[in-house]
């Protein structure tokens, strides 16, 4: 059988995918290709995945994907005529379905997406959006396809700003909080190390919590802050100083910032999340 899937692009979220769906089975190595330009990029992912096809330019295969920088969109998909591709799943930050489906053609289903930085992990969430020409077997083969990494969420695309200032720079405001927490505890007396042990696994069993449990964050909350308790003291602190206000806040202007990235010419899109 030939390739499958052409990845264009070896950075961190092309390289998160390929693990993933390496580590998933969805193909064997030498049904899936990269298309990586730079020379030692393609080395260190010929000795990470053996068998896989790395090539320095798009090799033909049925579907394939764009995970290349924002301003570097619109020349890869032009590039990518001829080649044969049936699909395309961009994760290029703010390129809308509508210039996908313009730069790469008639008869290619454009699906346009947005995973996160825990995709690195398998432990991602994308956004998942089909263009005028994607049907609900190219959502499916998409939806397939990043699943491999995480999560994913099917959603119309008047809403993939909104779900980007929640879930692709959500992890930022996480870190955000992480790095206060730590620096708040070596502030308190305890050592970096292990203010950043104690921060890190805290993040991570409340995250299992929210999961595993089922039980919303308003309820979980209420179970740890005891009336009258240290934590109903710290509490009352962060809601006299409007930190749930200050979320809201963040998470509008992320949200105007990436449809301002979408509409922006090609050549200004050169930011993302």
């Amino acid at each position: 059988m030939g390739v499958r899937l052409c990845v264009v692009g070896g950075g961190r979220m092309g390289t998160a995918l390929l693990a993933g769906l390496l580590g998933a089975g969805w193909a064997p190595a030498g049904e899936i290709a990269v298309a990586e330009r730079v020379d030692g990029a393609r080395d260190a992912l010929r000795s990470r995945f053996p068998g896989l096809v790395v090539a320095a330019e798009p090799v033909a295969a049925d579907g394939v994907i764009i995970a290349v920088k924002p301003h570097d969109a619109e020349a890869v998909c032009r590039s990518l005529r001829g080649l044969g591709y049936r699909r395309a799943l961009s994760i290029a930050a703010g390129v809308t379905t509508g210039s996908l489906v313009e730069w790469l053609g008639d008869g290619v289903a454009a699906v346009r997406a947005m995973p996160n930085t825990p995709a690195q992990l398998g432990a991602g969430v994308s956004i998942v959006v089909g263009g005028g020409n994607a049907g609900e077997a190219d959502l499916d083969w998409a939806e397939g396809v990043l699943s491999a990494v995480g999560t994913v969420v099917r959603l119309p695309e008047e809403l993939v700003d909104a779900a980007t200032a929640v879930s692709g720079c959500g992890p930022a405001y996480l870190f955000y909080v992480a790095e206060s927490l730590v620096a708040a505890g070596v502030a308190a007396g305890l050592g970096a190390g292990v203010a950043r042990e104690l921060v890190d696994q805290t993040l991570l069993g409340a995250a299992r919590m929210l999961v595993e449990t089922g039980r919303s964050a308003e309820v979980l909350r209420a179970e740890v802050a005891s009336p009258g308790g240290s934590t109903e003291a710290a509490i009352n602190v962060l809601e006299a100083r409007s930190v749930c206000a200050a979320f809201a806040e963040a998470v509008t202007a992320a949200k105007v910032r990436a449809g301002e990235l979408g509409t922006a010419p090609t050549e200004a899109r050169h930011k993302s999340r």
